[in-house]
């Protein structure tokens, strides 16, 4: 079974501030995140650079043939280095670009990254509910990006708010753009209430769901994650397995377990069937973001077997 990883994080620099905190890299894998101190990287990642090289080493020896790379305001800004990445690395990698949304303007941002090759474009919005005031989703100038995007065949990724606060908006935008392909990020941020309302959003034929860091959600009952296995199978039951994919949350989700255990305990679960599981970590990412042939990557055995 080929394996592709649905959402994942690259970036050369993580400095920025949000919220009026800073982020910013620290030695041996850590950050300053936000007023606190905090492993953001494995700890061999000495250097705070989450490279595409790095990536690919995990990739090849977890067997994960491509990835897509979104982005996060956390993260900063990657646009210049992910669309390197993606001329370098085409047959692995489906990247996302990232506008400033929480300021006016991102419309023309948009539209240049568009002009730039960027076949996606990341929002993500649970971070605008800013204290100076909330940026909509279905307000004017976002839903004349999204008209854009539809246009143009681009991919609108977005991580909405906990919970269905933001659901209404997005019912919005999918109602006047029904050929825009929408990808829900975080699984509908599914440990918290009211989750359903996000995944149910797939039920319309152009939305669809990625469970980036499911792992991390349910990290308190950690590998193998049997609670998030059944919210997989819950959510295939209401709006079909056709409609869900794999995600990691690389790297962070890999400070507390190993690439291949984001995704090996679906594998191993009898939750869901072998035909289900080939859909949901492979074939309906391919579908949704074109990628053509995949890389074969044989497992290699490890020195300790």
């Amino acid at each position: 079974m080929k394996i592709i990883d649905a959402h994942s994080h690259l970036w050369l620099q993580q400095e920025t501030v949000v919220d009026g905190k800073e982020i910013r890299p620290l030695p041996n894998g850590r950050s300053m995140f936000m007023g606190q101190e905090v492993q953001m990287l494995p700890p061999f990642m000495i250097d705070g650079v989450n490279s595409a090289e790095v990536f690919l080493s995990n990739m090849n020896y977890a067997q994960v043939s491509a990835a897509v790379v979104t982005q996060e305001f956390i993260d900063g800004f990657q646009n210049d280095y992910l669309e390197d990445v993606a001329r370098r690395y085409p047959d692995r990698f489906f990247v996302f670009g990232m506008c400033e949304f929480r300021k006016p303007g991102f419309l023309e941002e948009a539209r240049a990254l568009i002009d730039r090759g960027f076949r996606g474009i990341k929002i993500p919005a649970a971070r605008l509910l800013l204290r100076e005031g909330r940026v909509r989703l279905d307000s004017p100038e976002m839903m004349a990006m999204f008209h854009l995007m539809e246009e143009k065949g681009v991919i609108l990724h977005v991580e909405l708010a906990d919970g269905n606060l933001q659901v209404p908006e997005m019912e919005t935008v999918i109602a006047e753009c029904p050929r825009l392909v929408v990808v829900i990020g975080h699984f509908g941020m599914v440990t918290r209430p009211g989750w359903m309302d996000q995944i149910r959003l797939a039920r319309h034929p152009n939305v669809y769901v990625e469970c980036g860091g499911i792992t991390w959600l349910f990290n308190d009952e950690f590998y193998p994650f049997p609670s998030a296995v059944q919210a997989i199978r819950e959510a295939a039951d209401a709006v079909g397995i056709d409609k869900l994919m794999w995600g990691s949350d690389y790297p962070r989700t890999i400070t507390a377990i190993t690439y291949k255990m984001s995704y090996d305990f679906v594998t191993k679960s009898s939750l869901l069937s072998e035909d289900e599981k080939a859909k949901f970590l492979c074939d309906n990412a391919r579908r949704v973001f074109g990628f053509g042939e995949l890389v074969d990557l044989p497992y290699v055995r490890n020195m300790s077997e």
